[in-house]
């Protein structure tokens, strides 16, 4: 839910009008949303290349998912890998362009753990792809716009681990 929302969400719940404090946070997400359209822009226009580059480099600190008998063993599996790679690097875009966690929580992160642990899955290896998805990313923007960028991702790992 976007701050514009629960803004109002909040002041209507309390039958008010909304507080400056909360106009100030709405000025500034509005005036934040061209920042945030462009880093989604660049990391959806990007996307096969971040994930391409993001599953190389979590092979390489983890060849243990890529040998027989790893998660990603083969592939199909590879492909499963980098598939999972670009959902979460979608729902980090979601995010940015919400200006908030909460899609990402709500579509992505319910119930993650428990499904790539009945999958057997190393969840570990999954916020390994994700950090180097955000590594990837960084290296295409601004240091403001990775840094902005940077604690969506940071949110996607925190909640997988």
């Amino acid at each position: 839910m976007s701050i514009v929302t629960k803004s109002i969400v909040n002041a209507d719940a309390e039958a008010r009008y909304l507080s400056p404090g909360e106009l100030d946070r709405i000025k500034g997400f509005v005036s934040s949303g061209e920042q945030r359209l462009r880093i989604a822009q660049v990391i959806s226009d990007s996307r096969e290349r971040l994930v391409k580059q993001a599953g190389d480099q979590l092979f390489q600190k983890r060849p243990d998912v890529v040998s027989p008998g790893g998660n990603a063993y083969g592939e199909e599996m590879t492909a499963t890998c980098l598939r999972d790679l670009d959902y979460y690097l979608r729902l980090v875009t979601y995010g940015i362009v919400a200006g908030d966690v909460t899609p990402i929580e709500e579509i992505g992160l319910v119930g993650v753990r428990e499904m790539y642990k009945s999958l057997g899955t190393p969840i570990e290896g999954v916020a390994e792809g994700v950090r180097a998805l955000k590594n990837a990313a960084a290296s295409l923007l601004s240091g403001e716009d990775a840094a902005e960028a940077g604690s969506y991702f940071d949110y996607v790992i925190g909640g997988l681990q």
